[in-house]
């Protein structure tokens, strides 16, 4: 009997790479002689993505569709479409073509295999210089300050075993950051890796604003360092404070008619410790809005529309 996979495409704006990604997901499964399901989970696109999306599902049943109510990001949307699939094994597969479909078939071999979870790793990226030098700076700072070891160069996108799923379908984390929460969970962890091409059609809807958040995400919630140094380096300055508060003071005293009060010192030390002050409670704020989010409840995303379910 044909194993039956699951597929999840993650969408938003993508009329341009829809079909011919469709297309080649087909071929692809016929090719390694499986049954699936095509999950197509659509961020509230604007450009006639839905459409695409309609016509597709209207032609094919294994073809399925959730059109969400609103866009909830890169993070939440995905990983709610990889908690739908009925499959033996889920795989997710961007619809930019940047990563080949034919990683389909070699993560299905791993799968078969054996293994449990294969994620795709990227040897060679198709970023600008610039945007080069700042991912590997941020890849060796987290890998030097996080609890876990994490994996430099991969998004996510893989295949997740039936089993793994029903874990993380356990995990009530309502922004799940799935690159680092698979590897938190300590499930053997297999690769697969590929040239990342460049984006033939269409943009790319990462920004920098993204790229931040996915990377504060990575910090805060796989390292407690950085909340550490702060509350360190807090208390040390003070201490520093108060021991020059008591300088002065006795210097007032014994030098009374000598002291001179200089406007530098007072600029200088309001403006470095109110900096430092900012940056501290910036810091902290940042993890009480991760308790927050938890406390909250809230529903990965919310669901206008289902198609073939």
């Amino acid at each position: 009997m044909n194993d039956f996979i699951s597929i999840v495409t993650p969408t938003y704006n993508e009329k341009e790479n829809l079909e011919n990604l469709c297309k080649e997901i087909k071929n692809i499964c016929k090719s390694i002689n499986v049954k699936y399901e095509h999950i197509i989970i659509d961020n509230c696109s604007t450009d006639g993505t839905l459409e695409i999306i309609k016509n597709l599902t209207s032609k094919d049943k294994n073809i399925k569709a959730i059109i969400n109510e609103s866009n909830f990001g890169h993070i939440r949307s995905p990983f709610h479409g990889m908690m739908q699939g009925n499959g033996e094994c889920v795989i997710v597969m961007p619809s930019d073509f940047q990563s080949p479909v034919e990683l389909i078939s070699k993560y299905y071999a791993k799968w078969k295999q054996g293994s449990k979870v294969v994620l795709g790793r990227r040897y060679e990226v198709s970023d600008i210089f610039f945007l080069k030098i700042i991912k590997n700076f941020y890849y060796r700072f987290i890998s030097k300050i996080s609890t876990i070891k994490l994996e430099k160069n991969i998004t996510g996108e893989g295949l997740y075993d039936k089993s793994v799923v029903k874990v993380l379908k356990n995990i009530k984390d309502p922004y799940p950051y799935i690159r680092g929460l698979i590897f938190e969970l300590g499930f053997q962890i297999d690769y697969v890796d590929f040239k990342q091409a460049k984006r033939s059609k269409g943009y790319s809807k990462n920004n920098l604003y993204t790229l931040f958040d996915l990377g504060l995400t990575g910090v805060v919630k796989h390292s407690n360092i950085l909340l550490r140094i702060s509350i360190i380096t807090g208390f040390f300055f003070s201490c520093v404070s108060l021991v020059i508060s008591f300088f002065f003071l006795f210097y007032k005293i014994f030098y009374w008619n000598s002291f001179q009060l200089g406007l530098a010192p007072i600029l200088v030390g309001f403006f470095g410790l109110a900096s430092l002050q900012i940056f501290i409670i910036g810091l902290i704020g940042e993890y009480i809005s991760v308790v927050l989010s938890y406390s909250k409840n809230l529903p990965l995303v919310i669901e206008k529309e289902r198609i073939n379910f």
